[in-house]
């Protein structure tokens, strides 16, 4: 298949941080570096020096944070970025570089809504583990006591689509879901159309046998949680997850829908592969693997509540046997990143990211420090290999938690 179109294939998002699933992308657009909108927000510094292993936001490191992201801007051709940083009595670090919208240079602001990608497993997972606290589900119930016309469905568990351990086909590299969805991206599909995709190809191998990102699993678990429940799945994270989490600016969109104000989105994950403006694809090919949308505010609270199992105001979201099955990682392709129920762990980073055409994310929590990052784009444009949401987690994360980086190697070119 043509490069260009290689990583789209691959997913609504970029589990390739712990599976190195992602294939490179073609070359960023030829031009001048963006511009750099005036940063927004101020670093708030606090003299406590007592959280171990991530440095005060002091004036010093946000100027060195400063000269990172727009490095990494330069080098990625990144229009604009959002970048929060929080650690409780060691101040914080909240920046907008960068363009909006490239053809009217509104500036990045850190207000703007934003698509997430598969930053949405993590909200689709917590529903479904919720269920499990209800005893609606069991984690090791087969798929097909749920779903029916799965290949190996009475085999595969839910532990392992929630694992990505399933071995089932990912309907998003399925050359003709690639054809439909490039020929007219504002076009819906069903969660059924989807799968329909997928069916038509062979099982990767049995179940739990190794490690498999797959938007399909998703689905699945999307399906299941709306059978159980008998509410939609995006009526049940709004009631069960979101409004418990006080996350009001976070939604899952019925369509096409994007609430005001939001970032233009460019992506090269094209039929022809120019670079196109994305705000008005239509996320649902990715439904309960990618197509929720939120803010940086939200995500801030979302990065400890998903990471320790526990609402804002200190009620359980899930139980704590439960979370605690949710984090156990086994290891992925790389050395000290690891993969869990619908979460990662990255050398002590636990979350996830996110990349959607036009869009990538990162939204991850240090509990040994209790320090939020969370990193918003309007591009997936990749860099050398990489996800520009990788590369700017990378040069962050030297520079506040040097013993804990969020390092992964670039992925190999193409042959």
């Amino acid at each position: 298949m043509p490069l260009r179109s290689a990583r789209l294939r691959r997913g609504a998002a970029t589990a390739a941080v712990v599976a190195a699933l992602t294939a490179p992308l073609a070359a960023p657009p030829a031009g001048a570096a963006p511009p750099v909108a005036p940063a927004a927000g101020s670093p708030s510094p606090s003299p406590s020096d007592s959280t171990p292993g991530v440095r005060a936001l002091t004036p010093g490191v946000a100027r060195r944070l400063d000269a990172a992201v727009r490095e990494v801007m330069r080098e990625a051709h990144v229009p604009g970025v959002t970048v929060g940083a929080w650690t409780p009595d060691r101040g914080a670090y909240v920046r907008s570089f960068g363009v909006a919208d490239r053809r009217t240079g509104r500036p990045m602001t850190p207000d703007l809504y934003m698509r997430i990608g598969s930053e949405t497993k993590t909200f689709t997972v917590t529903a479904l583990l919720q269920l499990v606290d209800r005893g609606r589900v069991r984690l090791d119930d087969p798929i097909g006591r749920y779903v029916d016309g799965v290949p190996n469905g009475d085999r595969i568990t839910l532990r392992q689509l929630a694992g990505m351990r399933s071995g089932l086909f990912n309907y998003s590299e399925d050359d003709a879901f690639f054809r439909a969805l490039t020929a007219d991206p504002r076009r819906p599909f069903t969660p059924r159309q989807l799968l329909g995709y997928a069916f038509r190809h062979p099982v990767l191998f049995p179940p739990g046998r190794k490690f498999s990102y797959s938007n399909t699993n998703l689905i699945l678990l999307g399906l299941v949680v709306e059978k159980e429940s008998g509410q939609s799945l995006g009526g049940y994270i709004e009631r069960h997850v979101l409004q418990p989490a006080g996350m009001g600016d976070t939604l899952f969109p019925g369509g096409a829908g994007f609430p005001r104000p939001h970032a233009q989105g460019y992506t090269n994950q094209t039929a022809d592969g120019r670079v196109a403006e994305t705000a008005g694809w239509n996320p649902s090919w990715a439904w309960a693997a990618g197509a929720m949308v939120s803010t940086l505010r939200d995500l801030r609270v979302w990065a400890p509540t998903v990471a320790t199992g526990r609402f804002p105001d200190g009620r359980p979201m899930v139980s704590p046997a439960t979370q605690r099955q949710r984090l156990v990682t086994p290891p992925g392709a790389f050395p000290g990143a690891g993969y869990g129920l619908g979460v990662f762990d990255v050398r002590g980073w636990i979350g996830h990211n996110g990349s959607l055409p036009g869009y990538e994310s990162l939204t991850v929590y240090l509990p040994s420090a209790r320090t939020t990052l969370v990193v918003l784009l309007n591009t997936d444009i990749g860099h050398a290999g990489q996800e520009p949401s990788t590369l700017f987690g990378e040069a962050i994360t030297r520079i506040i938690s040097p013993g804990h980086v969020f390092a992964l190697p670039a992925q190999p070119a193409a042959r």
